[in-house]
Protein backbone atom coordinates (compact mmCIF):
# COMPACT_ATOMS: atom_id res chain seq x y z
CA UNK A 1 0.00 0.00 0.00
CA UNK A 2 2.12 -1.95 -0.26
CA UNK A 3 1.63 0.50 -0.67
CA UNK A 4 1.45 0.51 0.19
CA UNK A 5 5.42 5.27 -0.17
CA UNK A 6 13.76 16.46 -1.32
CA UNK A 7 13.29 16.52 -4.87
CA UNK A 8 16.50 17.32 -6.79
CA UNK A 9 17.50 15.30 -10.37
CA UNK A 10 15.09 13.09 -11.94
CA UNK A 11 17.30 10.24 -12.33
CA UNK A 12 16.45 7.35 -15.19
CA UNK A 13 16.29 4.43 -14.17
CA UNK A 14 18.83 2.00 -15.43
CA UNK A 15 17.62 -1.42 -16.66
CA UNK A 16 21.08 -3.32 -15.51
CA UNK A 17 19.55 -3.43 -11.61
CA UNK A 18 16.68 -5.55 -12.24
CA UNK A 19 15.60 -8.70 -14.52
CA UNK A 20 15.19 -8.07 -18.07
CA UNK A 21 11.81 -8.32 -19.80
CA UNK A 22 9.89 -11.28 -18.06
CA UNK A 23 11.39 -14.56 -19.73
CA UNK A 24 14.66 -13.27 -21.36
CA UNK A 25 16.37 -14.35 -18.28
CA UNK A 26 14.98 -17.61 -18.05
CA UNK A 27 17.56 -20.63 -17.59
CA UNK A 28 18.38 -22.87 -20.15
CA UNK A 29 19.84 -26.09 -20.72
CA UNK A 30 20.49 -28.27 -17.00
CA UNK A 31 23.72 -26.40 -15.53
CA UNK A 32 24.57 -28.78 -13.22
CA UNK A 33 23.06 -31.91 -14.03
CA UNK A 34 19.48 -33.38 -14.86
CA UNK A 35 16.74 -31.43 -12.55
CA UNK A 36 16.19 -33.41 -9.93
CA UNK A 37 13.28 -33.39 -6.59
CA UNK A 38 15.42 -31.18 -4.04
CA UNK A 39 12.40 -29.39 -2.48
CA UNK A 40 9.11 -29.10 -1.49
CA UNK A 41 7.01 -28.30 -4.53
CA UNK A 42 10.02 -29.07 -6.78
CA UNK A 43 10.16 -31.71 -9.06
CA UNK A 44 12.33 -32.85 -11.91
CA UNK A 45 10.21 -31.23 -14.62
CA UNK A 46 8.06 -28.79 -11.82
CA UNK A 47 8.25 -25.63 -9.96
CA UNK A 48 5.40 -24.82 -7.72
CA UNK A 49 4.48 -21.75 -6.25
CA UNK A 50 1.49 -20.10 -4.42
CA UNK A 51 -0.37 -16.72 -4.56
CA UNK A 52 -1.93 -16.31 -1.60
CA UNK A 53 -5.08 -13.44 -2.01
CA UNK A 54 -7.91 -11.98 -0.76
CA UNK A 55 -10.42 -12.49 -3.82
CA UNK A 56 -13.68 -13.50 -3.18
CA UNK A 57 -15.30 -12.06 -0.57
CA UNK A 58 -18.67 -10.98 0.47
CA UNK A 59 -17.12 -7.63 1.60
CA UNK A 60 -14.75 -6.66 -1.50
CA UNK A 61 -15.21 -9.30 -3.96
CA UNK A 62 -12.37 -9.11 -6.50
CA UNK A 63 -10.32 -7.03 -4.14
CA UNK A 64 -6.57 -8.35 -5.24
CA UNK A 65 -7.82 -10.38 -8.45
CA UNK A 66 -4.85 -8.79 -9.43
CA UNK A 67 -2.48 -10.42 -7.66
CA UNK A 68 -3.09 -14.22 -9.20
CA UNK A 69 -3.98 -12.71 -12.67
CA UNK A 70 -0.48 -11.39 -12.88
CA UNK A 71 1.46 -14.20 -11.35
CA UNK A 72 -0.49 -16.30 -13.61
CA UNK A 73 0.07 -14.65 -16.83
CA UNK A 74 3.83 -14.44 -15.55
CA UNK A 75 4.10 -18.09 -15.19
CA UNK A 76 3.02 -18.63 -18.77
CA UNK A 77 5.29 -16.22 -20.26
CA UNK A 78 8.30 -17.64 -18.59
CA UNK A 79 7.15 -21.78 -19.35
CA UNK A 80 6.91 -20.10 -23.00
CA UNK A 81 10.88 -18.98 -22.94
CA UNK A 82 11.87 -22.54 -21.14
CA UNK A 83 11.04 -22.56 -17.58
CA UNK A 84 12.88 -21.63 -14.63
CA UNK A 85 15.86 -23.91 -13.06
CA UNK A 86 14.90 -25.97 -16.28
CA UNK A 87 11.42 -26.32 -14.81
CA UNK A 88 8.11 -25.45 -15.79
CA UNK A 89 6.76 -22.91 -13.40
CA UNK A 90 2.87 -24.20 -11.44
CA UNK A 91 0.77 -21.40 -10.03
CA UNK A 92 -1.63 -22.64 -7.59
CA UNK A 93 -4.48 -19.77 -6.47
CA UNK A 94 -4.94 -19.98 -2.61
CA UNK A 95 -7.42 -17.84 -1.62
CA UNK A 96 -7.69 -15.97 1.75
CA UNK A 97 -11.18 -14.38 1.32
CA UNK A 98 -10.64 -12.10 3.74
CA UNK A 99 -10.16 -14.34 6.46
CA UNK A 100 -8.08 -15.10 9.09
CA UNK A 101 -8.76 -18.80 8.93
CA UNK A 102 -8.70 -19.00 5.48
CA UNK A 103 -5.36 -17.31 5.38
CA UNK A 104 -4.48 -19.86 8.00
CA UNK A 105 -5.83 -22.67 5.62
CA UNK A 106 -3.64 -21.34 2.80
CA UNK A 107 -0.32 -20.94 4.00
CA UNK A 108 -0.84 -24.43 5.56
CA UNK A 109 -1.55 -26.11 2.16
CA UNK A 110 0.72 -23.79 0.42
CA UNK A 111 3.80 -25.29 2.99
CA UNK A 112 3.05 -28.67 2.01
CA UNK A 113 3.12 -28.22 -1.99
CA UNK A 114 4.90 -24.81 -2.87
CA UNK A 115 8.42 -24.15 -3.30
CA UNK A 116 7.12 -20.51 -1.89
CA UNK A 117 4.39 -18.26 -2.01
CA UNK A 118 4.67 -15.61 -4.54
CA UNK A 119 2.09 -11.99 -4.36
CA UNK A 120 0.68 -12.09 -0.96
CA UNK A 121 -1.86 -9.71 -0.90
CA UNK A 122 -4.30 -11.00 2.34
CA UNK A 123 -5.06 -8.54 5.09
CA UNK A 124 -5.18 -11.50 7.87
CA UNK A 125 -1.77 -12.43 7.28
CA UNK A 126 -1.37 -12.04 11.31
CA UNK A 127 -0.23 -15.12 12.53
CA UNK A 128 2.92 -16.35 11.10
CA UNK A 129 3.76 -19.12 12.83
CA UNK A 130 2.82 -21.47 10.44
CA UNK A 131 4.61 -19.72 7.97
CA UNK A 132 8.05 -19.36 9.79
CA UNK A 133 7.77 -22.75 11.20
CA UNK A 134 6.78 -24.24 7.27
CA UNK A 135 9.36 -27.57 7.04
CA UNK A 136 11.41 -27.95 4.44
CA UNK A 137 11.65 -31.17 2.11
CA UNK A 138 14.36 -32.53 5.11
CA UNK A 139 12.05 -31.34 7.78
CA UNK A 140 13.94 -28.40 9.10
CA UNK A 141 11.59 -25.63 9.90
CA UNK A 142 13.43 -23.48 7.27
CA UNK A 143 9.85 -21.50 6.35
CA UNK A 144 8.05 -20.78 3.56
CA UNK A 145 9.64 -18.03 1.25
CA UNK A 146 6.77 -15.04 1.19
CA UNK A 147 7.63 -12.53 -1.94
CA UNK A 148 4.72 -10.35 -1.11
CA UNK A 149 3.26 -7.94 -2.88
CA UNK A 150 2.12 -6.28 0.29
CA UNK A 151 2.33 -6.78 4.14
CA UNK A 152 -0.74 -5.51 5.66
CA UNK A 153 0.59 -6.84 9.03
CA UNK A 154 3.59 -5.82 10.91
CA UNK A 155 4.07 -9.51 11.68
CA UNK A 156 4.07 -10.97 8.38
CA UNK A 157 6.38 -8.00 7.12
CA UNK A 158 8.89 -8.15 9.21
CA UNK A 159 8.99 -12.17 9.57
CA UNK A 160 12.57 -13.78 8.56
CA UNK A 161 10.84 -15.17 5.82
CA UNK A 162 9.19 -12.37 4.12
CA UNK A 163 10.98 -10.14 1.42
CA UNK A 164 8.94 -7.62 -0.77
CA UNK A 165 10.04 -4.26 -3.17
CA UNK A 166 7.07 -3.50 -1.70
CA UNK A 167 8.61 -3.61 2.17
CA UNK A 168 6.26 -2.66 5.27
CA UNK A 169 7.00 1.20 6.60
CA UNK A 170 8.60 -0.04 10.13
CA UNK A 171 11.65 -0.60 10.82
CA UNK A 172 11.46 -3.94 11.84
CA UNK A 173 14.23 -4.06 14.59
CA UNK A 174 12.13 -1.11 16.31
CA UNK A 175 8.91 -3.06 16.67
CA UNK A 176 8.98 -3.39 20.77
CA UNK A 177 10.31 0.01 20.86
CA UNK A 178 8.92 3.09 21.86
CA UNK A 179 8.89 5.08 20.13
CA UNK A 180 8.82 2.88 16.89
CA UNK A 181 10.75 4.23 13.75
CA UNK A 182 9.05 4.53 10.36
CA UNK A 183 10.55 4.89 6.66
CA UNK A 184 9.08 6.68 4.33
CA UNK A 185 8.60 8.69 1.00
CA UNK A 186 9.51 12.47 1.15
CA UNK A 187 9.87 13.13 -2.54
CA UNK A 188 6.35 13.75 -2.54
CA UNK A 189 5.80 16.51 -0.25
CA UNK A 190 8.82 18.57 -1.06
CA UNK A 191 7.36 18.29 -4.88
CA UNK A 192 4.05 20.38 -3.71
CA UNK A 193 5.96 22.43 -1.32
CA UNK A 194 8.10 23.93 -4.42
CA UNK A 195 5.34 25.05 -5.80
CA UNK A 196 2.42 25.53 -2.52
CA UNK A 197 3.89 26.83 0.43
CA UNK A 198 2.59 26.68 3.72
CA UNK A 199 0.67 23.87 3.31
CA UNK A 200 -1.77 22.74 6.07
CA UNK A 201 -4.93 20.06 6.06
CA UNK A 202 -6.57 17.12 7.08
CA UNK A 203 -4.98 13.24 6.66
CA UNK A 204 -7.47 10.63 6.17
CA UNK A 205 -7.27 7.10 6.92
CA UNK A 206 -8.99 3.97 6.76
CA UNK A 207 -9.70 2.55 10.41
CA UNK A 208 -11.42 -0.42 9.49
CA UNK A 209 -8.41 -3.02 10.39
CA UNK A 210 -6.45 -1.57 13.20
CA UNK A 211 -3.22 -2.40 10.54
CA UNK A 212 -4.41 -0.66 7.88
CA UNK A 213 -4.78 2.32 10.64
CA UNK A 214 -1.31 2.16 11.55
CA UNK A 215 -0.03 2.28 8.32
CA UNK A 216 -1.84 5.32 7.88
CA UNK A 217 -1.40 7.42 10.51
CA UNK A 218 2.34 6.56 10.16
CA UNK A 219 2.22 7.71 6.12
CA UNK A 220 0.46 11.28 7.87
CA UNK A 221 3.15 11.61 9.89
CA UNK A 222 5.58 11.45 7.35
CA UNK A 223 4.15 13.95 5.35
CA UNK A 224 4.16 15.91 8.56
CA UNK A 225 7.97 15.53 9.10
CA UNK A 226 8.52 16.42 5.62
CA UNK A 227 7.04 19.78 6.15
CA UNK A 228 3.29 19.25 5.75
CA UNK A 229 1.26 21.11 8.62
CA UNK A 230 -1.54 18.73 10.65
CA UNK A 231 -4.97 20.28 10.56
CA UNK A 232 -6.26 16.39 12.03
CA UNK A 233 -5.19 13.01 11.85
CA UNK A 234 -8.87 11.38 10.58
CA UNK A 235 -10.00 7.87 10.64
CA UNK A 236 -12.58 6.19 8.62
CA UNK A 237 -14.44 3.19 7.24
CA UNK A 238 -13.84 2.42 3.52
CA UNK A 239 -18.31 1.15 3.82
CA UNK A 240 -19.11 4.88 5.10
CA UNK A 241 -21.11 6.91 2.89
CA UNK A 242 -20.59 10.11 1.33
CA UNK A 243 -22.47 11.94 4.19
CA UNK A 244 -19.73 10.42 6.64
CA UNK A 245 -17.73 12.92 4.85
CA UNK A 246 -19.51 15.83 5.73
CA UNK A 247 -17.67 16.81 8.98
CA UNK A 248 -14.34 16.55 6.82
CA UNK A 249 -15.34 18.76 4.64
CA UNK A 250 -16.70 21.45 7.62
CA UNK A 251 -13.39 20.91 9.28
CA UNK A 252 -11.12 22.23 6.21
CA UNK A 253 -13.62 25.12 5.73
CA UNK A 254 -12.94 26.30 9.55
CA UNK A 255 -9.41 25.44 9.25
CA UNK A 256 -8.82 27.29 5.37
CA UNK A 257 -6.84 23.75 4.79
CA UNK A 258 -5.56 23.37 1.77
CA UNK A 259 -4.38 20.28 1.65
CA UNK A 260 -5.50 16.55 2.09
CA UNK A 261 -3.51 13.38 2.06
CA UNK A 262 -6.34 10.49 1.42
CA UNK A 263 -4.49 6.82 2.02
CA UNK A 264 -8.13 5.06 2.23
CA UNK A 265 -9.58 3.42 -0.92
CA UNK A 266 -10.28 5.51 -3.88
CA UNK A 267 -13.96 5.49 -3.35
CA UNK A 268 -13.02 7.08 -0.23
CA UNK A 269 -11.14 10.31 -2.15
CA UNK A 270 -14.15 10.26 -4.59
CA UNK A 271 -16.97 10.38 -1.97
CA UNK A 272 -14.57 13.22 0.09
CA UNK A 273 -14.24 15.29 -3.27
CA UNK A 274 -18.21 14.78 -4.15
CA UNK A 275 -18.76 16.29 -0.87
CA UNK A 276 -16.81 18.48 -0.75
CA UNK A 277 -17.87 19.73 -4.04
CA UNK A 278 -21.47 19.61 -2.37
CA UNK A 279 -20.36 21.84 0.55
CA UNK A 280 -19.08 25.02 -1.75
CA UNK A 281 -15.48 23.91 -0.90
CA UNK A 282 -13.06 26.14 -3.05
CA UNK A 283 -11.47 23.01 -4.22
CA UNK A 284 -9.06 24.33 -6.84
CA UNK A 285 -7.12 25.90 -3.97
CA UNK A 286 -6.62 22.54 -2.14
CA UNK A 287 -3.68 19.71 -3.28
CA UNK A 288 -5.66 16.52 -2.90
CA UNK A 289 -2.71 14.01 -2.91
CA UNK A 290 -3.12 10.44 -2.92
CA UNK A 291 -0.45 6.86 -3.35
CA UNK A 292 -1.38 4.40 -5.35
CA UNK A 293 -4.58 3.54 -3.44
CA UNK A 294 -6.79 5.76 -6.08
CA UNK A 295 -4.38 4.79 -9.49
CA UNK A 296 -7.45 3.30 -10.67
CA UNK A 297 -9.96 4.15 -13.44
CA UNK A 298 -13.11 3.61 -10.93
CA UNK A 299 -11.58 7.00 -9.42
CA UNK A 300 -11.72 8.62 -12.53
CA UNK A 301 -15.31 6.52 -13.66
CA UNK A 302 -16.95 7.34 -10.40
CA UNK A 303 -15.47 10.66 -9.83
CA UNK A 304 -15.85 12.31 -12.88
CA UNK A 305 -15.11 16.20 -13.11
CA UNK A 306 -15.17 16.09 -9.26
CA UNK A 307 -11.57 14.67 -9.06
CA UNK A 308 -9.89 16.62 -11.48
CA UNK A 309 -6.75 17.47 -9.92
CA UNK A 310 -6.04 14.50 -7.81
CA UNK A 311 -2.53 14.03 -7.19
CA UNK A 312 -1.13 10.03 -6.83
CA UNK A 313 2.12 9.28 -6.15
CA UNK A 314 3.45 6.07 -7.59
CA UNK A 315 6.86 3.99 -6.99
CA UNK A 316 6.05 2.02 -10.45
CA UNK A 317 5.72 3.06 -13.49
CA UNK A 318 2.35 4.12 -15.09
CA UNK A 319 0.76 1.63 -17.25
CA UNK A 320 0.71 4.51 -20.25
CA UNK A 321 4.20 4.16 -20.35
CA UNK A 322 4.99 0.63 -22.33
CA UNK A 323 7.15 2.23 -24.73
CA UNK A 324 9.44 3.56 -22.19
CA UNK A 325 10.40 0.22 -20.46
CA UNK A 326 10.39 -3.94 -21.97
CA UNK A 327 9.13 -5.35 -18.45
CA UNK A 328 6.03 -3.01 -17.89
CA UNK A 329 5.10 -3.93 -21.83
CA UNK A 330 5.81 -7.31 -21.19
CA UNK A 331 2.99 -7.36 -17.87
CA UNK A 332 0.33 -4.96 -20.05
CA UNK A 333 0.64 -7.52 -22.83
CA UNK A 334 0.41 -10.40 -20.55
CA UNK A 335 -2.26 -9.57 -18.55
CA UNK A 336 -4.28 -7.48 -20.69
CA UNK A 337 -4.34 -3.82 -21.12
CA UNK A 338 -8.27 -3.47 -19.34
CA UNK A 339 -6.75 -5.91 -16.59
CA UNK A 340 -3.90 -4.26 -15.46
CA UNK A 341 -3.91 -2.77 -11.95
CA UNK A 342 -1.36 -1.58 -9.01
CA UNK A 343 -2.04 -4.88 -6.64
CA UNK A 344 -1.24 -6.55 -10.23
CA UNK A 345 1.74 -4.82 -10.77
CA UNK A 346 3.32 -5.50 -7.60
CA UNK A 347 2.65 -9.35 -7.72
CA UNK A 348 4.38 -8.89 -11.73
CA UNK A 349 7.21 -7.71 -9.51
CA UNK A 350 7.36 -10.24 -7.26
CA UNK A 351 7.25 -12.54 -10.01
CA UNK A 352 10.32 -11.10 -11.08
CA UNK A 353 12.03 -10.74 -7.68
CA UNK A 354 11.39 -14.52 -7.85
CA UNK A 355 13.15 -14.68 -11.00
CA UNK A 356 15.99 -13.24 -10.74
CA UNK A 357 16.56 -14.84 -7.40
CA UNK A 358 15.93 -18.61 -9.21
CA UNK A 359 18.35 -17.58 -11.91
CA UNK A 360 21.16 -16.59 -9.40
CA UNK A 361 21.05 -19.96 -7.20
CA UNK A 362 20.96 -22.07 -10.23
CA UNK A 363 24.18 -19.72 -11.68
CA UNK A 364 26.10 -20.09 -8.41
CA UNK A 365 25.28 -23.97 -7.79
CA UNK A 366 23.15 -25.17 -11.01
CA UNK A 367 19.56 -26.69 -11.15
CA UNK A 368 19.47 -28.66 -8.44
CA UNK A 369 20.84 -25.72 -5.80
CA UNK A 370 17.17 -24.71 -5.65
CA UNK A 371 15.75 -24.81 -2.10
CA UNK A 372 14.07 -22.97 0.29
CA UNK A 373 16.81 -22.34 2.47
CA UNK A 374 18.80 -21.45 -0.79
CA UNK A 375 16.43 -18.92 -2.13
CA UNK A 376 15.68 -17.06 1.35
CA UNK A 377 19.47 -16.93 1.71
CA UNK A 378 19.65 -14.79 -1.81
CA UNK A 379 16.27 -12.63 -0.77
CA UNK A 380 18.40 -11.21 2.32
CA UNK A 381 21.77 -10.55 0.15
CA UNK A 382 19.51 -8.55 -2.73
CA UNK A 383 19.89 -4.76 -1.98
CA UNK A 384 19.46 -3.39 -5.43
CA UNK A 385 16.01 -4.45 -7.04
CA UNK A 386 14.33 -2.40 -9.52
CA UNK A 387 12.32 -5.33 -12.04
CA UNK A 388 13.95 -4.15 -14.96
CA UNK A 389 12.96 -0.35 -14.24
CA UNK A 390 9.41 -1.03 -13.83
CA UNK A 391 9.75 -0.26 -9.55
CA UNK A 392 11.76 1.98 -7.81
CA UNK A 393 15.03 0.62 -6.77
CA UNK A 394 14.51 -1.20 -3.44
CA UNK A 395 16.87 -2.31 -0.97
CA UNK A 396 14.69 -5.73 -0.44
CA UNK A 397 17.17 -7.98 2.08
CA UNK A 398 17.11 -5.22 4.44
CA UNK A 399 13.43 -4.41 3.69
CA UNK A 400 14.30 -0.44 3.36
CA UNK A 401 11.37 1.46 1.20
CA UNK A 402 12.83 2.73 -2.00
CA UNK A 403 13.47 6.16 -2.02
CA UNK A 404 12.50 6.42 -5.89
CA UNK A 405 8.78 7.82 -7.08
CA UNK A 406 6.83 9.83 -9.68
CA UNK A 407 3.40 11.76 -9.42
CA UNK A 408 0.82 11.68 -11.77
CA UNK A 409 -2.45 13.65 -11.63
CA UNK A 410 -5.62 13.56 -13.04
CA UNK A 411 -5.99 16.11 -16.41
CA UNK A 412 -9.35 15.84 -18.62
CA UNK A 413 -10.03 12.63 -17.35
CA UNK A 414 -6.56 11.06 -17.37
CA UNK A 415 -3.84 9.88 -15.30
CA UNK A 416 -0.91 12.37 -16.63
CA UNK A 417 2.35 12.32 -15.42
CA UNK A 418 3.43 15.45 -13.74
CA UNK A 419 6.92 14.81 -12.16
CA UNK A 420 9.42 14.06 -13.29
CA UNK A 421 8.42 14.59 -17.23
CA UNK A 422 10.45 12.25 -19.25
CA UNK A 423 8.76 8.57 -19.36
CA UNK A 424 10.23 6.11 -17.84
CA UNK A 425 11.45 8.06 -14.60
CA UNK A 426 11.55 7.84 -11.11
CA UNK A 427 12.96 10.99 -8.64
CA UNK A 428 15.32 8.63 -7.00
CA UNK A 429 17.17 11.12 -4.67
CA UNK A 430 18.77 9.51 -2.10
CA UNK A 431 17.27 12.39 0.84
CA UNK A 432 14.10 11.50 -0.31
CA UNK A 433 14.17 8.91 2.52
CA UNK A 434 12.86 10.22 5.74
CA UNK A 435 12.72 8.19 9.26
CA UNK A 436 9.99 9.08 11.71
CA UNK A 437 8.99 8.19 15.31
CA UNK A 438 5.76 7.31 16.43
CA UNK A 439 4.42 4.79 19.27
CA UNK A 440 1.96 3.97 17.16
CA UNK A 441 1.72 0.65 17.75
CA UNK A 442 0.84 1.98 21.37
CA UNK A 443 -1.15 4.84 20.17
CA UNK A 444 0.44 7.53 21.75
CA UNK A 445 2.63 9.66 18.91
CA UNK A 446 5.96 10.36 19.95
Amino acid sequence: MHPFRAVAIAVTVTMALGASAAGASAQSGTPGGAPKATEVGITSSTIRIGVIADVNDPLAPGLFAGSPRAVTAWAKLINAKGGLAGRKVQVDFLDSQLSDTATANAVIKACSQDFAIVGTEAEFMQNVSNLVGCPDQTGAATGLPDLAGFSANFAEGCSPVTFSPNPVQIDCATMNQHPQTFRGNQGTVKYHLRTQKNLHGIFVYGNDLQSGAIAGIALAKINEAGGIKSDGEIGISAQAPQSAYTPLVQQMKTKNANYVLEVNTFASMVDLRKEAVLQGLNTKNVVWDCFSNCYDPGLIQQGGADVEGTYVTLSALPFNETKSNPELAAYVKAVGASKVDGFGSYAWTDALLLQDSVNAIVNKGGNNALTRKALLAQLASTTSFNAGGMWGTTNVGQRIPTPCFLVMQVKNAKFTRVYPKTPGTFDCTKSNGINVKADLLTGQSG
